[in-house]
């Protein structure tokens, strides 16, 4: 019997065979190769490899011998292996152009229907557009602001959110309006093991209610009330209360660009009280108000499931839940850089220093 060809390995060849072998989307034949080395690498006779690892003993000689000549390089393979593309490059683009002009009667193209205009196969259709990661059943949407103040708003809010002040307390308010009270024509059907819990679409409307809420960002508690409507004199009971809660401390409030923010009544009230300090979010930028998380909490938490046989039922639950949520209040960071969000607007050099 022929001696075995010994292999050291490095550190680093080591640590890359290891890798492939515990890696749980490398292909059958990369483990395999990276396995013979492995053994290899501990004087394993060939014959021994194969019987542990199922391959022949010229597979495991022919990957030994490759890789003793040209390391981790020689376990790749070569050029021209593997099933040659029954389409040339020319009708790749074609197929490709072809989906990025919708159709004259249509939205957008399915496979099938390329397909038959292009005179390929529908799998050939979708290996074409996973290959170049494109979508047309898929539709994003996007709403870009036009504040001409953009770039200072997005500072100065930022600025709360990274660097609060020191002796100020930073209340994210605003308002979610027209929360119905659903109440199910049946009862939910409970969670239970391989079935989720479900609810039947019928439903009576019992009314409508808006919260006004207040995220404090130092102390992550919530002050609530719930109103008929929402106009400015509501706007101002809330902020009356919000003045009851904390009636000493300078306080910063960013809220978005809703009319009654605004409000002639609302501006006097702001003027006669000069430790409020107002910061307005961009145009179609709400979501830079991190009350809006809490709204999407208290939403999926409290709302969307819920059975609500009136109003004042609804009003309750949702106090209910402020009450539960101050108790085991959850902090909100803020991790977003100026210039990482003015990117997104394609805003890079705009002259300003955070």
């Amino acid at each position: 019997m022929p001696k075995p060809i010994l292999i050291e390995l490095s550190t680093e060849e080591k640590s890359s065979l290891e890798k492939i072998v515990k890696s749980k989307t490398a292909q059958v034949r990369e483990v395999l190769r990276a396995n013979i080395i492995l053994f290899a690498a501990n004087n394993i006779p060939n014959e021994i490899i194969a019987q542990r690892l199922g391959c022949s003993i010229n597979t495991a000689r022919l990957w030994r011998n490759r890789f003793r000549t040209l390391r981790l390089k020689g376990l790749k393979d070569a050029k021209g292996r593997g099933r040659k593309p029954l389409y040339p490059p020319e009708k790749e683009a074609e197929i490709i152009a072809a989906t990025l002009a919708p159709p004259k009667e249509a939205t957008h193209w399915s496979a099938r229907r390329l397909a038959k205009i292009t005179g390929v196969s529908k799998s050939t259709i979708q290996r074409i557009w996973e290959a170049h990661h494109i979508q047309p059943h898929r539709l994003d949407k996007f709403k870009y602001s036009r504040d001409p103040l953009l770039v200072e708003k997005v500072i100065d809010i930022t600025g709360l959110y990274l660097n609060p002040p020191d002796k100020a307390l930073v209340l994210c308010v605003d308002e979610k309006t027209q929360i119905q009270a659903l109440e199910r024509t049946q009862p939910i059907l409970p969670l239970g093991p391989g079935r989720p819990a479900a609810q039947t679409y019928d439903y009576k409307r019992n009314g409508t209610t808006s919260l006004f809420a207040a995220l404090n960002l130092t102390n992550p508690e919530v002050i609530g009330r719930c109103a008929e409507k929402h106009r400015h004199q509501e706007f101002l009971a809330f902020m009356r209360k919000i003045d009851a809660e904390y009636p000493q401390e300078e306080i910063h409030l960013i809220l978005d660009n809703y009319a009654t923010h605004t409000h002639p009544k609302v501006e006097k009230w702001f003027q006669r009280r000069p430790r409020y300090h107002r910061h307005f979010t961009p145009t179609s930028a709400s979501w830079m108000n991190m009350v809006e998380c809490w709204f999407s909490i208290l939403t999926r938490q409290r709302v969307r499931r819920g059975n609500f046989t009136s109003e004042l039922d609804l009003q309750k639950s949702l106090h209910r839940y402020i009450r539960d949520w101050n108790e085991h209040p959850l902090p909100f960071i803020w991790v977003k850089t100026p210039e990482q969000i003015l990117r997104n607007y394609n805003i890079v050099n705009y002259g300003s220093e955070y």
